[in-house]
């Protein structure tokens, strides 16, 4: 793709124009989006997503449209697994409902600068270092086991970090409505609104880890990779509220990601080796007998994913709560009181 300077700054500054939109229109006044609000507008960004990957498609090839689509769609899944995560994080701290939009909306955008910074950073080493893809690979192999085998076993607003900043800062007990200071007694001190925006620019950090390399396994193209991370995060605040229920029950989301973290791993690992360079594989040659992995494979692999944990995770919750009851009445057959 030949992306010049001015379409860059064109795509930056209208990302940055939509925030800035959600911002005024909808998250400056506190309160809590309706069912109906937050699926208008999580339809609007979905499709303005699907429309550009078209308009990529046709512009530059579908190749590139291709890789744009499986890269949103990698995107997106993760930044659903995000929003479970900033679930917990909000849970942990008991932030009222009124005030998680505020809470999303900057959490989003810090996770959109971490991952632009990752974004740049990324570029510049498969520019100047073609060994790197055996790194990025290695780690999300490494991140693909991660998240099958730890995911949710800890409460980020409670763990080491967080427990470290309140060590460090002078911590009120309660919310003074979405204030981040408060002054007491002539002593100023942070409320939990400033630790939750605290923990989950943490988690962004972690999230930005797991997300970068995954896309950069299917496009060396940064243009791309900065889109589809900008059009995922679109409209997540609306999705928060719109699949808050059901973000619990996709128990089987983490195992999901964990595959495809894994294929985009082997994908990447398989790109080093044509790629290779390095003097203690293959004498510095590049190996060809194993063929690279086309994207129009990957896109159907991911999406196939997806969705194949996203029916197996609805079928088993509902399985567990029509199981509930009749384990109810056994326990109480049996003389114990299931209470």
């Amino acid at each position: 793709m030949n992306i010049t300077p001015l379409v860059w700054i064109i795509t930056i500054a209208v990302t940055i124009a939509f925030f800035v939109y959600e911002f005024y229109a909808h998250v400056r006044k506190p309160h809590e989006p309706t069912i109906g609000e937050s699926a208008r507008w999580s339809a609007f960004y979905i499709g303005l997503a699907l429309l550009f990957g078209v308009g990529v498609g046709v512009v530059s090839g579908w190749t590139y449209g291709g890789e744009y689509f499986a890269g949103y769609l990698t995107e997106k899944a993760l930044s659903i697994d995000n929003l479970f995560v900033f679930l917990i994080v909000m849970t942990g701290f008991a932030v009222p409902k009124i005030y998680q939009q505020k809470v999303l909306m900057i959490g989003i955008v810090i996770a959109l600068i971490m991952r632009g910074i990752f974004i740049a950073v990324g570029a510049t080493l498969i520019e100047n270092f073609s060994w790197i893809f055996y790194a990025f690979g290695a780690l999300l192999l490494f991140l693909a086991y991660r998240q099958a085998f730890t995911h949710g076993d800890t409460n980020p607003a409670d763990g080491r970090f967080m427990r470290l900043v309140r060590r460090v800062l002078p911590v009120s007990d309660e919310y003074d409505g979405d204030r981040l200071t408060v002054v007491r007694d002539g002593r100023r001190f942070v409320t939990p609104m400033l630790l939750v925006i605290v923990a989950i620019g943490f988690v962004d950090l972690i999230f930005a880890v797991d997300s970068i390399p995954a896309i950069y396994g299917l496009t060396e193209e940064a243009y791309i990779v900065f889109t589809a991370n900008a059009f995922a995060l679109m409209g997540l605040r609306q999705l928060y509220f719109l699949i808050g229920g059901l973000l619990e029950r996709l128990v089987y989301l983490a195992q999901g990601l964990a595959v495809i973290l894994a294929f985009i791993g082997v994908k990447l690992l398989i790109h080093a080796l044509h790629k290779n360079e390095l003097p203690f594989v293959n004498g510095g040659e590049p190996f060809t007998v194993i063929p690279e992995i086309p994207i129009w494979l990957s896109l159907l692999f991911i999406a196939g994913t997806i969705t194949v944990a996203t029916i197996a995770s609805l079928m088993k919750t509902r399985g567990d709560r029509l199981r509930a009851p009749e384990a109810a009445a056994d326990e109480v057959a049996r003389g114990h009181d299931p209470r």
